[in-house]
């Protein structure tokens, strides 16, 4: 069986935060024809491709899939249950945002089969989360993580926003402060990114918000790095900090090139080396799936060359390129690769942003700081 991810976009929000960029829609409208549709795109994909996969994980992500009530998340994980072979022990992951959540409403979750939590609170300060135009406050992004875990949630993550305009490095490490205390087992730690198309990206342009440089960013981001380290979080991505044993299968999915379905829209699968993307008005979504049984906007087959590349930038971005998998999925091709840049990754390891242990070639911190750059000059 073939090792498969599996991720479900829900577009609903209950409102647009400034620099968010994903698809997400202000509406309650169609959410009972979206979750027709969902499952009619999962039947779709099931007789094509079910017979030799397994799932070993999936991820409601969006918008806010806490948003919905837990019999509409149920009824979704039936449907995939019922046409996929999931396994016993997949890791079930639903986003969650505070403010849409109670304690009893994480109980129900529970129930329906989710098994991680993974909680957007970007920080723990109350004038950040008004800049950012977030719903909760300080008192309840708490209250939701403990909620979580009384709800009986072992595998709870959080994530956080660094260098936010006027951001102190005091404040940044007050942020961390607060989430190590709390009864979490992985933190998503992300430098603000101005995306285009976002009220922030506008703001900045019109000169009415400022960013800090990029040597900020970086003395921001080291930090992070130094702390959560030195509170027993080890780095296995770029951004993603966690327990020993609380790796997000679904995210290592991704960064370790396995193939995984995407429903929904806006979302993106890859499978045996072929990639599309699903529409992301839910108008063309609902439209498509009920004329022609998917809602396919664009694809894509990755050519050798591009898969190798796609696949370098991944392993090294999160736990390392292992040499001997690297050959033995490429051949040829990676021994060629690995011996024209021999040179440049031993001036990587001497100037300490690589180091190679058991045949793994691996960022450093200094080097995770500066991973696309690096990137950029491998590739």
């Amino acid at each position: 069986m073939k090792k498969t991810a599996c991720y479900i976009h829900i577009p609903f929000c209950d409102h647009k935060c400034i620099y968010c960029d994903f698809y997400s829609i202000i509406t309650s409208d169609n959410v009972q024809s979206f979750l027709d549709c969902l499952k009619k795109e999962i039947i779709h994909y099931s007789e094509k491709h079910s017979a030799d996969r397994e799932l070993i994980s999936i991820f409601f992500g969006g918008g806010t899939p806490s948003l919905m009530e837990p019999d509409y998340i149920s009824e979704i994980l039936e449907s995939i249950k019922t046409k996929f072979v999931v396994r016993n022990d997949a890791e079930i992951t639903l986003e969650t945002n505070p403010g849409t959540v109670t304690q009893e409403k994480l109980k129900m979750f529970r129930n329906a089969g989710i098994n991680r939590i993974s909680i957007g609170i970007q920080s723990f300060d109350n004038n950040d989360l008004r800049f950012l135009t977030r719903i909760h406050n300080s008192e309840t992004a708490i209250n939701t993580v403990n909620y979580a875990a009384e709800a009986g949630f072992e595998n709870i993550s959080l994530d956080l926003i660094f260098n936010l305009p006027g951001q102190s490095k005091k404040n940044w490490i007050k942020n961390l402060e607060r989430a190590v205390k709390l009864p979490i087992k992985h933190i998503s730690a992300y430098s603000l990114i101005l995306e285009r198309g976002t009220i922030l990206n506008k703001m900045v342009l019109d000169g009415k918000v400022k960013i800090a440089d990029a040597d900020y960013d970086a003395e921001l981001y080291q930090t992070t790095i130094n702390f959560l380290t030195a509170n027993g979080f080890y780095q296995y991505e770029v951004s993603n900090f966690t327990k020993l044993g609380f790796e997000c299968i679904h995210n290592n999915a991704y960064w370790h090139y396995t193939d995984y379905f995407g429903f929904g829209t806006s979302a993106h699968s890859f499978i045996d080396g072929k990639r599309w993307w699903n529409f992301s008005s839910l108008k063309m979504y609902i439209d498509k799936m009920e004329q022609s049984g998917n809602a396919v906007a664009g694809s894509e087959t990755i050519s050798s060359a591009k898969a190798m590349d796609e696949y370098i930038m991944l392993e090294l971005r999160s736990s390392g390129l292992n040499i001997k998998m690297f050959e033995n999925r490429f051949g040829n091709e990676a021994k060629d690769w690995l011996k024209k840049k021999y040179p440049y990754f031993e001036l990587l390891k001497n100037k300490n942003f690589v180091m190679v242990s058991d045949g793994i070639i691996k960022f450093t911190s200094r080097g995770y700081a500066i991973c696309d750059e690096i990137l950029a000059e491998i590739l």
